[in-house]
């Protein structure tokens, strides 16, 4: 990270501001992304007039938690919902963040993407006038790279696998500058080794820059930052209603583990544990495990770079069966009719088609980590809905045919409710100490010493939380070096 808060190529970063100048593109901080309310008048009317859904520079102050339900607006507290006992079969609050308010992909990962591209945009690290952008991801990732890619003015290329589903493909078509900026890498939602040999091929070529969501530190620091102080503000809301409430957990899939940095938020401002998720499919974290699994946006038969091991207190599996069959129940007519039985509000219905693969694997595990930890009424837990149902909705009929014949009445709603919901097992769940921490972190060893050929002093670097801590100063060093970019465009 030595170069983190330098200029390391002057001509680059001066071709990025003469690219960037001539389109008048600002760029946002870090802290006007945190709190967007501070945003001038100004700048609020003509985002009001921009479509959220359009490659507009515009968007890129739209990365942020507190978008209203029209994408054009600013909301007083993130959105969110509260599932209640009657849902989830556990007395302790669970509260989602909405994801899908998110601009152009209707999902939070066009968040890291804008931290990873901007934190190398302003130390001179990226030329967006003669480099292409390569995002490697399963999903949302590789989306979210493309539209800031996109909005900035230059060329960003998806790596993902071929298996992932047809809605994420159908949003790629529409966005890329040339169809050959979709490469699609051989299996499914596990196969990130694929998908890096890839970028080694790529980046052979110097046109071609990658950034690695699962070992850039932005990744992590934009979630600390930016997705910590968001949920910090949505469980405050809900406080407010109950002034004995504790902030019990935080969970979250890890995926890259970006948003785990907000666990690091949270633990710092309350409290609150930090519950790291992986699919029962592909138990890395768990067991030393492998496999294929359909939680789409997780799992990676890895320990990412960026994750925090030795701060996260609990690990917990959840299996792609339950999410599967959720998904169904949550966007079934029959699933609805039989969640209004159970005396589940229609309000909660209604939030239900905010809930994506991973979103449901947020919940089943944060119900789990409830029945762990023992937490009850006055114990909230808070997770996020990366994205919505909407990325899913092929998924549906496979996931019909597969567990439920074709067919799905009343009857098969109340048995998934009942097996996935109110009576979901706590098997899988790991309360983690020293040696559990340490084991995990250890298997990182294999992906990035002796792959990636990080260095075994960088490597171990990251067992202190010291190292952590040290990085949450290059926020501020990050955002004055934005704003003289600003300034130097002339946008500012």
């Amino acid at each position: 990270m030595t170069d983190a808060t330098t200029i390391t190529d002057r001509a680059t970063y001066d071709r990025a501001v003469e690219h960037l100048g001539r389109q008048r593109i600002a760029l946002p901080t870090f802290a006007q992304l945190a709190s967007p309310a501070g945003m001038s008048a100004e700048r609020r009317a003509r985002l009001a007039g921009a479509d959220p859904d359009a490659p507009d520079a515009l968007n890129l102050f739209r990365v942020h938690w507190y978008n209203d339900s029209a994408r054009t607006g600013l909301a007083e507290v993130p959105a969110h919902v509260v599932l209640p006992e009657a849902l989830t079969g556990v007395r302790a609050p669970i509260i989602v963040a909405l994801g899908d308010h998110f601009p152009m992909i209707h999902a939070h990962k066009v968040l890291p993407a804008y931290a990873c591209l901007v934190s190398r945009l302003v130390t001179g690290r990226f030329d967006p006038s003669r480099q292409r952008a390569l995002w490697p991801s399963t999903g949302n990732y590789c989306r979210g790279g493309v539209a800031i890619s996109r909005s900035v003015g230059c060329r960003g290329v998806a790596i993902l696998p071929a298996g992932m589903s047809e809605e994420r493909f159908q949003w790629l078509e529409r966005w890329v500058i040339d169809p050959g900026d979709i490469v699609r890498t051989p299996g499914t939602e596990s196969n990130v080794r694929e998908i890096y040999d890839a970028c080694d091929a790529l980046a052979k070529d110097p046109g071609n820059v990658v950034l690695n969501q699962f070992s850039e530190f932005a990744n992590y620091l934009a979630h600390y930052a930016v997705t910590g102080r968001a949920l910090a503000h949505v469980f405050e809301s809900v406080r407010a209603k109950n002034s004995s409430l504790r902030l019990g957990a935080f969970v979250s899939a890890s995926g890259s583990a970006g948003t785990l940095g907000a666990g690091d938020w949270l633990k710092e401002h309350h409290g609150a544990k930090i519950v790291a998720v992986e699919a029962l499919e592909c138990p890395t974290m768990l067991y030393n495990g492998f496999g294929e699994h359909n939680i789409q946006g997780i799992g990676d038969k890895h320990i990412p770079y960026i994750h925090n091991v030795t701060n996260t207190d609990v690990a917990v599996a959840v299996s792609d069966h339950a999410t599967d069959q959720l998904y169904v129940l949550f966007n079934d007519p029959a699933g609805h009719a039989h969640l209004r039985e159970r005396g589940v509000s229609e309000e909660v219905i209604a939030a239900l088609p905010h809930f994506g693969l991973s979103s449901i694997c947020n919940i089943i595990a944060s119900i789990k980590t409830a029945k762990t930890l023992g937490l009850g009424a006055q114990d909230a837990l808070v997770t996020v809905a990366t994205d919505g149902a909407a990325m899913y909705v092929s998924e549906k009929p496979k996931a019909v045919l597969k567990h439920f014949n074709g067919r799905f009445d009343g009857a098969q709603a109340a048995q998934t409710c009942d097996r996935h919901l109110q009576h979901a097992s706590s098997e899988h769940v790991l309360v983690m100490g020293p040696e559990e921490r340490n084991r995990i972190f250890n298997l990182g060893y294999f992906t990035w010493v002796e792959q990636r050929g990080v260095s075994l002093a960088a490597f171990e670097a990251r067992r202190e939380q010291s190292f952590w801590r040290d990085l949450h100063a290059l926020l501020p060093a990050w955002d004055e070096m934005i704003a003289a970019f600003n300034r130097d465009t002339g946008a500012a």
